[in-house]
Order: structure tokens, then sequence, then C-alpha cells
């Protein structure tokens, strides 16, 4: 039984801060990223057991990220999280792969997926060159998705890859989202955009998030939101589940700037309710398509511009990576569906108005 029809919260008159929305309000208005979801939901072979679960990948541009990398950075707002890659990304400032969403017990094959892919469309890497960073993102669907199967393999990440675009991100129940929860309801994928000018510039700020955290008593803030004449049951015992947030900007920021908007995401995530509990991964990995750094060159120095973190830009950055990140996390409740999943298991949609 659905409890909504799935749309953005702004479809249903909710708004979150002040500044303005991008075109399609998605991490896809920054230009060049991209975003591709493999969604797997199927009863498997033995008694109760059920894949419902998937992969999401997110393309900073549509070029070789491996030979065209860009600046990078990552915060960990709370550790219980599987992730690979991120030790480098902070150590060296750039991402040069697609960032990779799955369930935790994934996280092998995706990597591997993902680092198929990467070696494919580039020969020289382990021989010629440097061998390849590759970043992957988990949380843990296995309420719904029967995690000890194995469902996802490497070739759900090669397909995400290859299905990446920059239309609007599909949201709620799919992708890595199809089996996560969140608040004891429905959650998932969702994503938002914000805008900010000054001095006859413009940038764009977007996030995707991945969300399966929260009881639904911490679901405070938005309270009002809900349909309080209607019983649907929300999960009374969930555990504190996880997030991976991903943010995108077109300002032009070095790895430690960009690692300061990073950590405002955490605010957004705390205005929907969370605390980042103890057993919570709670994870922030940011990038800026500003600048395309090459894999190698000939030159000694090399020059880039950013953005002066005196100027009252900076803080627009600021409130817009809070904002889109709290706005991301109502869309993938907003947008998902009730979910079917192993022994029968349900998660209904968030109540809404």
């Amino acid at each position: 039984m659905e409890y909504h029809t799935p749309k953005k919260v702004r479809d249903r008159g909710i708004v979150i801060g002040r500044l303005p929305v991008g075109e399609k309000n998605c991490i896809t208005d920054v230009e060049g990223v991209r975003v591709g979801h493999v969604t797997l939901d199927y009863p498997m072979d033995g008694l109760g057991d059920y894949a419902c679960t998937g992969v999401t990948a997110i393309l900073p541009h549509g070029g070789n990220l491996f030979k065209e990398k860009v600046t990078a950075a990552s915060c960990v707002l709370n550790g219980f999280g599987k992730t690979t890659g991120l030790i480098q990304v902070n150590e060296l400032g750039v991402i040069e792969s697609p960032i990779m969403l799955t369930n935790t017990f994934g996280v092998p094959a995706v990597t591997q997926g993902a680092l198929q892919y990467m070696l494919e469309e580039n020969s020289e890497i382990g021989d010629t060159t440097g061998t390849i960073n590759v970043v992957v993102g988990e949380c843990n669907d296995s309420h719904l998705n029967s995690i000890r199967r194995f469902p996802v393999q490497p070739e759900h990440a090669i397909e995400a890859i290859k299905k990446a675009s920059n239309h609007v991100a599909s949201e709620g129940a799919i992708g890595a989202g199809k089996g996560m929860v969140c608040f004891g309801y429905k959650g998932g994928i969702g994503s938002s955009s914000r805008m900010v000018e000054a001095g006859g510039h413009s940038f764009t700020v977007g996030c995707l998030v991945l969300s399966n955290f929260g009881k639904k008593e911490e679901f405070r803030e938005w309270e009002y939101l809900l349909r309080r004449e209607e019983s649907v049951p929300a999960l009374s015992q969930t555990t504190d589940g996880s997030i991976i947030l991903v943010l995108a900007t077109d300002a032009p920021l070095s790895s430690r700037q960009l690692q300061r908007v990073v950590k405002r995401c955490g605010i957004g995530l705390g205005r929907t309710g969370s605390h980042f509990s103890h057993g919570s991964g709670d994870i922030v990995i940011g990038f800026s398509t500003a600048r395309k750094i090459p894999h190698s060159t000939d030159e000694l120095i090399e020059t880039r511009s950013q953005l002066r973190e005196d100027h009252p830009l900076f803080n627009q950055l600021f409130t817009g990576a809070a904002e889109a990140a709290e706005e991301a996390i109502l869309n993938s409740l907003s947008q998902a569906v009730t979910t079917k999943g192993r022994n029968g298991h349900v998660v209904h949609a968030c109540p809404l108005q």
C-alpha cells in the first residue's frame, strides 16, 4: 500500500532554507556531474531471501576521471562505516574515480567493479603509471535485503557507471537506496541543490544522500509534516544506521577549503533530528568541478584560483551545504515508496502531507 505519491518536498509546499535552488534541485545542477543507479529487487533462492538493494554511481564529470582528477575532501562525522578510499582522498585532496554507493557487504564487489571499469578505460593503471584510488560508501540495508547472500556483484557497479547521466537523478527507493530505512520509514536516495552569488559570480552547491539512520521519535523537527490522521506504522526497533552525503560544487576551492564546506552538511543532518549515533556511519564526501587536475604533466609549478575565505560568499557556501543536505534527506523520505523485502519485512513510506 502506498501512502503518498513520490515527489520532492518542495512539491508538497515544504520550503527548506532561504537560498534559491538550482533548475533541477539536484546534485546534477553542478555542471558535468552525472548520477547512475542499478536497482536489485527480486526474490532469491531460499526461504524468505530477497534482493532489495543496489548501486549508485556519482561521476564528477563525463570525461576520464583518472586522467582528469577533481579537487576533493571528506569529513567523518561518526566513523561507524566501511568506506574505501577516503584516506587517500584526504591525503592528496583529489578524487580520480566515480564515487560509488551500495550496501555494507557490497563494498568489495562494487570496488572491484569500479576498478574493472577504470582499468578498461586506462590501460596504463598499475603498469606504466601508479594504481588508482576507488571511493565507495555504504549503509546497512539488512532489514530488507538478504545482505549475507551478496546480491550486489561487480557488473552492477559497472552498469551503474555506464548508466550515469546529467539528468535529474532518480530518488527514493532506488539504486543503493532500495533497501534503506530512515527515521523508521522508507529512506534511500535524495538530492537537492543551492545557488550562491556575489560580485558578479554565481556558484552551485549540490548534495546527494544515501539515508539509512534515525528512529521515528528523533524526527522531531518535522513532526508537523506527518499525516497524524493516518496510522502508518514505522519500525519500532531500528539500529543507529548510517548516512553517506556526497557534496558537489563548481566553486573554486582548495581541498582544505572544501573540507570546511562539507563539514556543514552535518548541520543539515542534525536539523532533521540526527545526533550522529554511536553506531552510525555519518560520512561526507565532497568535490569541486572548478578545475580538472591532469594525472601527469611536465610542469614543475601549477597555478590555480580559489575563493577568499573572508569573503561573504564563503558563508553562503556553508549555508548552501547545510540547506542542500537537509532538503536532500527529506527528499529521500518524500520520494521513497513502501517497500517489501526479505522475510516479508515491510517498511512504509513516510506519511508526509
